[in-house]
């Protein structure tokens, strides 16, 4: 059994489903498949079942890649603006959290029945279960033999299937390995948005404090040769909360930072931010100096970790029995732990995937392939990786959308 269409798009996820609508809106005949049994699946697990559907300050400083500023133009053509009129259409309700973060007041389903329901009235047909097991050049288009046996011909050719990130949830490297079969170039790809872990002589002495949550400014410095290509030199640091966990840390804080950090380089938490603990220190010494140091640092910190820093400090018994010194070496432990961690919990828990196909193989107004007529990359099987907060579903949006108006 055959079938010819315009355009062929493999996956769908926010990226592939925004290209089957606008592509449908234009007249094109659109197929997406996907070899899970439903559309959407980062989508409805994201942001608790809610969906950090986009993020208000949005703009190229909050991607990483190769070439950050590739994604400009998408972004500006269609953006979280143009995303949230779309969800008002569909009645959708939603509320703002911290940091613009944009969330579903019900459900995350409700922003892929919205998707599904836009591909059915622009045409596109849906195909699931379905895997695309070869695909090759035939004429001006593209020829795939699907695994129930079928072929479908097209013009053009979308790659959307998203990068390794929760394996579980069925996520591959097949947009990978196709466009490098295209001959596209496909820079490193590592976990990001990932928790980080740390050797076990470390973590024993930290496991006190598993499960405890401080508000945490973490930051990390580029080594000076800039490292890998892409990366910032400068240091970038990240103000919000970080979770001590049985493998190391975690928290929106150490997921940010996670997109920067690489084996073998330091992170530096400050857990009391704002706070100058040593003139704090100072102050209850000399308003109580009977009181034990680790009680008076409990008041700036909580609790457990005020034992534990005073413990991997070496420092104990009442605080007119330390010196400046000291106080000065538990302000520094505290709003300056420098750490090394060891690796991360790799994609199994990521939330996206770092690095791609590169950005400078394809347009950045249509995504298309330079040397590869009809071929299309969008969404995060691209070297555009964002921030934590709804960063990268926009790029999903935009890219997909930018890609549906050409392909």
């Amino acid at each position: 059994m055959s079938e010819t269409v315009d355009v062929l798009i493999v996956g769908a996820g926010a990226a592939g489903m925004m290209c089957a609508i606008e592509a449908g809106r234009r007249g094109r005949s659109v197929r997406i498949v996907d070899h899970a049994r439903a559309p959407g699946e980062k989508i409805r697990i994201s942001g608790g079942g809610r969906c950090n559907f986009t993020n208000l300050g949005t703009g190229p400083a909050n991607f990483l890649g190769e070439n950050p500023r590739f994604a400009t133009s998408a972004l500006k053509r269609y953006t979280q603006h143009d995303f949230i009129k779309r969800v008002d259409r569909a009645s959708i309700a939603w509320h703002e959290k911290t940091l613009g973060q944009l969330f579903c007041d019900d459900s995350a389903k409700q922003i892929i029945r919205m998707l599904t329901d836009d591909m059915r009235e622009a045409g596109a047909t849906l195909s699931l279960g379905l895997a695309v097991d070869r695909v090759a050049r035939s004429g001006e288009g593209f020829e795939a033999a699907l695994s129930d046996g079928s072929v479908v011909r097209a013009r053009s050719l979308v790659l959307a299937t998203g990068g390794k990130s929760i394996p579980k949830m069925g996520a591959t490297g097949w947009a990978y390995e196709t466009a490098r079969q295209f001959g596209l170039r496909v820079t490193d790809t590592r976990p990001a948005l990932v928790p980080l872990t740390f050797e076990p002589g470390l973590l024993e002495k930290l496991a006190p404090l598993s499960g405890l949550s401080v508000e945490a400014v973490v930051s990390h410095r580029t080594p000076a040769d800039g490292g890998a290509p892409g990366r910032p030199t400068a240091e970038t640091r990240f103000a919000e909360g970080m979770l001590f966990t049985h493998r190391g840390l975690s928290g929106p804080s150490i997921l940010q930072i996670s997109s920067y950090w690489r084996e073998g380089e330091a992170i530096t938490v400050a857990m009391a931010p704002g706070e100058d603990v040593y003139a704090r220190l100072k102050a209850a010494k000399e308003e109580n100096g009977k009181q034990m140091v680790h009680t008076a640092l409990g008041h700036i910190v909580p609790r457990r970790l005020a034992e534990s820093v005073c413990e991997r400090e070496g420092v104990q018994g009442k605080l007119a029995e330390v010196g400046d010194k000291v106080l000065r070496r538990l302000d520094e432990a505290v709003n300056a732990w420098t750490v090394k961690p060891v690796g991360s919990e790799g994609y199994r828990t990521a939330e996206v995937t770092l690095g791609g196909i590169a950005t400078d193989e394809l347009d950045q107004q249509t995504m298309a392939a330079k040397a590869v007529p009809g071929l299309y990359a969008i969404g995060e099987a691209v070297d555009v990786t964002g921030w934590l907060g709804g960063y990268n579903f926009q790029w999903a949006w935009s890219s997909g959308w930018a890609a549906g108006q050409v392909c």
